[in-house]
């Protein structure tokens, strides 16, 4: 095969092709790095390059390979890790001035099992200052830009990740998703990607964010969602919260499909605004599950009410709690929609804090009380396509100093109620940018959300499109 369609094979097939010594590990690693040296200068999607380290770690994959040495699940597949994940001895910026010099003494358990599997990461990819936004811009990387459209929004926090993932640079890529940074930039970008049950992927050290974040897998195939998600997943002492019990193989069953399943659509939850070049090709995509053997009804209003002054209170709460003793030495140096959600937070008391907490268990509890009505939901991903790039909000709605999340109202409550998220690719609108629709599952159904992407995946092919590039 051609460079170009060795870059945009799945990682299912290059660790197989590679096992049967039919691909060498260094042959995929100097076409997949030509290729990102190539089209980073035009993208901005990778920050701090490792490729030396790449090529040599390359070399030991193909001498294991010819010893016959055991391989992992990924061995000698290019990667890249977010610039938010703690990487020992690599730069890990978080896209901020504040953190520009950090070089991390360890690894987050999600790159220790990664490179455990085999896998070798090319560098660390884009995101916006301290993954706040759900847009792909920072303060030290500048603008990173949307494949499918340059000057335009590649989506946040999981900026570069989704880019790379897009555009060619290797098959698999981590992001992570705290108001739905793995699923805002893989809808703008036209990619798949998964927000796994909370807990079931490992993280460390432990952020601000009260139990929010989650480590997760993107992708251009499913497949490769649930081989990088298998590598990743499984306890860890260093984080309380992470599931106790080994997760199960999700390649296995990843065909078992959506018949006689309960499924819900929503176009608006109830109360989310959504531009039509968007809510057409998703209530398009909702019908695809019919065919395929699921029970889908329509739900105009699941009944859980809008979260969104929730929503709000919690993001300038943390980042006042975590910024605010070092926001008049940085503040000059920071993105000012990042200054002003942190003062937006000096406002509240903790005691008003613990009362949203309530709230919030109250808002999870009908939450799973509606799963237990319904195996999956489908919604949109976001409520609209990617807009010009260094916006924070489309400049057809209306405008505010930092609340980007009304335009991104469909995945922030499932990282508030910690169920499994997946946007996948679902069409193009008329101008030619990504569309996707979000599978929602029951907690800790990842795998039925796996299968359900994988049956959708079958129905409507998506993994041959390519941006022009």
């Amino acid at each position: 095969m051609n460079k170009e369609d060795l870059c945009f094979t799945p990682a299912t097939k290059l660790a197989d092709m590679i096992a049967r010594k039919k691909l060498s590990p260094v042959e995929l690693m100097d076409t997949v790095l030509e290729r990102a040296e190539a089209l980073n200068p035009k993208l901005n999607a990778i920050c701090t390059w490792t490729a030396d380290q790449a090529r040599d770690r390359a070399k030991k994959a193909e001498q294991a390979v010819m010893k016959g040495k055991k391989l992992g699940a990924l061995h000698g597949i290019p990667i890249t890790l977010k610039d938010l994940l703690f990487t020992k001895g690599v730069r890990t910026m978080g896209g901020s001035h504040i953190f520009a010099t950090r070089v991390p003494e360890v690894d987050a358990p999600a790159a220790e099992r990664l490179a455990a599997a085999g896998a070798i990461s090319i560098g660390k990819t884009t995101v916006p200052e301290l993954g706040w936004k759900g847009c792909g811009d920072s303060p030290v990387t500048g603008i990173s830009h949307n494949p499918w459209k340059l000057g335009y929004n590649a989506g946040g926090s999981s900026t570069g990740a989704a880019i790379c993932t897009a555009a060619g640079i290797g098959p698999i890529h981590q992001g992570s998703d705290g108001a739905g940074s793995v699923r805002m930039p893989a809808g703008f970008c036209g990619i798949y990607g998964l927000k796994p049950s909370f807990g079931r992927v490992a993280a460390y050290p432990t952020g601000a964010a009260d139990q929010i974040s989650h480590v997760g897998p993107m992708t251009r195939t499913v497949a490769d969602a649930a081989l990088m998600l298998n590598a990743m997943a499984g306890p860890d002492d260093r984080d309380a919260t992470s599931l106790e019990a080994s997760p199960p193989d999700y390649l296995k069953g990843l065909d078992k499909g959506v018949k006689g399943l309960r499924v819900a659509f929503s176009a608006n939850l109830g109360y989310l605004k959504v531009d039509e070049e968007v809510a057409v090709p998703v209530a398009k995509a909702a019908k695809a599950f019919e065919a395929l053997g699921a029970h889908v009804e329509e739900v105009s209003d699941p009944g859980w009410g809008d979260p969104t002054d929730m929503e709000l209170f919690f993001y300038a709460s943390w980042y006042a709690a975590s910024l605010g003793p070092i926001l008049d030495k940085w503040e000059k140096y920071m993105d000012p929609g990042l200054v002003a959600c942190t003062r937006a937070g000096f406002a509240y008391t903790a005691a008003e804090y613990v009362r949203m907490r309530l709230r919030r268990f109250e808002y999870y509890d009908k939450v799973q009380a509606f799963f237990g009505k319904y195996d999956l939901l489908l919604t949109p991903t976001l409520s609209v396509a990617a807009f010009k790039a260094g916006d924070l909000i489309p400049s057809h709605w209306e405008q505010h100093p930092w609340d980007w999340i009304r335009w991104a109202g469909f995945s922030y409550p499932f990282n508030l109620t910690w169920n499994p998220a997946a946007t996948c690719p679902c069409g193009f609108t008329p101008a030619g940018l990504p569309v996707g629709i979000q599978i929602v599952g029951r907690r800790f159904r990842d795998d039925v959300v796996l299968q359900a992407s994988r049956a959708f995946e079958k129905a409507r092919p998506w993994a041959e499109a390519r941006p022009k590039l």
